[in-house]
């Protein structure tokens, strides 16, 4: 359940220009942080699926090409098209294909179809999901796979008032504020999914702990000093209680749940109806 009342009126700003903006120094290492803490899992699941040698797979909002050159790497597959709005952090290498563009402006400009379809961390940021959703079903091919992630909040109204709970209270509703995210629907994914056509969906969540030092809680630090505006914006922190949320994070007093990933897949019949 979202801290975030679904009535307050999302931002019109866009993830990556009002904040989390690629060029701000340090950015390309938070996103690498936040890919230690959640890309084993993501790799275990694209593996377990069956990616491997002879697909051809879609990576939308590759961030900093983590997911995209493991698939490469580890997966053994065939080719990897790399897509998003700023690919400053995407290397070149055999198997890669880099593409900048917006795919919700201009979601013709990929092109084909692919065995796998992958994107994580991306729809939460952007209001027009179900259309989006629709669009990157479309853009698997039969026989193939659509997988996505973002996050779920487990700071419910009934969460314990710690440093924690407050600060990500107030980065959620902040971030929806300046940017427009909305994690509140993200549990309708399995559901959205079948309403695109495909079958055999299933889905699981990943909570990584929080420990001193961990990769999640260093991204999370990072993540509420880039995001602090916003956070104070709303009037539920001010400097004080978001330093306090830092230094709880790295402390052995932190006894909290990190924000989840839910993980959703479903498949493109070989037909190119549900299976």
């Amino acid at each position: 359940m979202s801290a975030v009342p679904r009535g307050d009126a999302p931002g019109a700003g866009r993830y990556g220009e009002a904040v989390f903006r690629p060029g701000q120094a340090g950015e390309g290492e938070r996103i690498d942080v936040g890919a230690l803490a959640y890309d084993d899992i993501t790799m275990a699941r694209l593996k377990e699926l069956g990616a491997g040698p002879g697909w051809r797979c879609l990576d939308v909002g590759a961030g900093t090409g983590t997911v995209s050159r493991r698939l490469l790497d580890e997966a053994g597959v065939e080719s990897v098209l790399a897509v998003d709005r700023d690919v400053r952090f995407l290397g070149e290498r055999p198997g890669l294909e880099v593409l900048e563009a917006d795919i919700t402006a201009a979601p013709g400009l990929v092109p084909g179809r692919f065995r796998l379809v992958h994107a994580r961390f991306v729809l939460m940021h952007l209001p027009e999901h179900e259309r989006l959703i629709t669009t990157l079903a479309g853009l698997v091919a039969p026989g193939g796979v659509l997988v996505l992630s973002d996050a779920v909040d487990l700071t419910s109204d009934r969460a314990p008032d710690t440093p924690y709970t407050t600060a990500m209270r107030a980065m959620w509703r902040g971030l929806r504020a300046a940017i427009g995210t909305d994690v509140s629907w993200v549990p309708s994914y399995p559901q959205l999914l079948r309403g695109a056509g495909l079958g055999s969906v299933a889905a699981e969540i990943h909570v990584p702990p929080l420990l001193p030092g961990s990769p999640v809680s260093r991204f999370w630090a990072d993540t509420w000093e880039r995001s602090r505006a916003a956070m104070l914006a709303t009037g539920l922190v001010d400097d004080a209680a978001v330093d306090a949320a830092i230094r709880y994070l790295d402390s052995e007093e932190c006894a909290a749940l990190s924000a989840g990933m839910l993980t959703v897949w479903g498949w493109k019949g070989d037909d190119d109806t549900s299976r």
